[in-house]
């Protein structure tokens, strides 16, 4: 029998305090009551009702049951209209694993304006350029730039990271020039650890693709460091040409090597492959993916 409908029978026969009062209560017979709570009993190991030729009256272990069990309905209730309202509505906790300069330079303000959008939200978000295991790290949808394998998860492309190579005036006017990708094994380079090799960097000539050793003068898993040090004047470094398109409209950094045809990565959302996603998940995927294609169609 279903245990639930046993509990719904026992409920009711404290509440009216007879199987007949019961199953009128419940629109069945009297038998089908008796049979519950005797399935109830046998599965318990108690009684819960004594039986008198008149009437019934609760055992202790059947007040016992009443008040734990009823706490647990209680309980059970509350969990399934909270449940239910995560998929009528945007509310919650969202939670999201992000690059660090992503985060700051292109999430901030569809953030934003997603937040003000949906005031019963709140998002808790985890700055990390590390890919996050999102069920030991509970957390609903990662951005990652890499190539989607297949792990279980689902993904939504949002954008291409355009690699370029890029240093400073400083640094560039008083080293020896860049004329081909050969050059770096002569030149400081700053790299990014969590590649793998952090030093090698690959290249496309148009027709073959190959890869150069460079000379590591500084490493770094801080995107945001890289780019520092390179304003500073210490190497050249590699990042997507979003991180520094400032930097570069000001001159304060010079683009190199762009007789290479840009290497793209691809950028998506990630997330648990369910198919009863909370709304809080659908809403945000949805709007981040058509802020980016919006953004993508006002740069063309």
């Amino acid at each position: 029998m279903d245990k639930f409908d046993c509990l719904n029978a026992f409920f009711s026969v404290a509440r009216n305090g007879t199987f007949t009062a019961a199953a009128n209560d419940l629109n069945t017979t009297q038998s089908a009551i008796s049979k519950k709570i005797a399935w109830l009993e046998q599965d318990l190991g108690v009684t819960l009702f004594n039986r008198h030729a008149r009437a019934i009256s609760m055992t202790t272990a059947g007040h016992d049951y009443l008040n734990k069990s009823q706490k647990l309905m209680d309980e059970m209730a509350v969990i399934e209209s909270q449940l239910r309202k995560e998929q009528l509505s945007v509310s919650g906790v969202l939670s999201l694993s992000v690059p660090s300069a992503f985060s700051v330079k292109l999430l901030s303000k569809p953030l934003n304006e997603f937040l003000k959008r949906n005031p019963e939200l709140s998002v808790n978000v985890s700055v990390s350029d590390r890919f996050i295991d999102l069920v030991e790290g509970n957390v609903d949808i990662a951005i990652r730039a890499t190539q989607l394998k297949d792990s279980g998860l689902r993904g939504k492309w949002l954008m291409d990271n355009e690699l370029i190579y890029f240093a400073s005036p400083i640094y560039l006017e008083a080293r020896e020039p860049i004329s081909g990708a050969e050059d770096l094994a002569r030149h400081d380079c700053l790299t990014y650890s969590l590649s793998s090799p952090s030093y090698l960097w690959r290249f496309n000539d148009g027709n073959n693709s190959f890869k150069v050793k460079v000379n590591e003068a500084l490493t770094s898993d801080s995107p945001d460091m890289l780019v520092q040090m390179a304003k500073l004047g210490l190497g050249i470094a590699a990042m997507p040409k979003w991180m520094v398109a400032e930097e570069l409209e000001a001159g304060i950094l010079r683009q190199v090597l762009e007789q290479y045809p840009s290497a793209k990565l691809p950028m998506y959302l990630v997330y648990k492959d369910s198919e009863h996603q909370p709304r809080r998940m659908r809403a945000f995927i949805d709007y981040l993916s058509e802020w980016f294609e919006g953004a993508r169609s006002l740069s063309k």
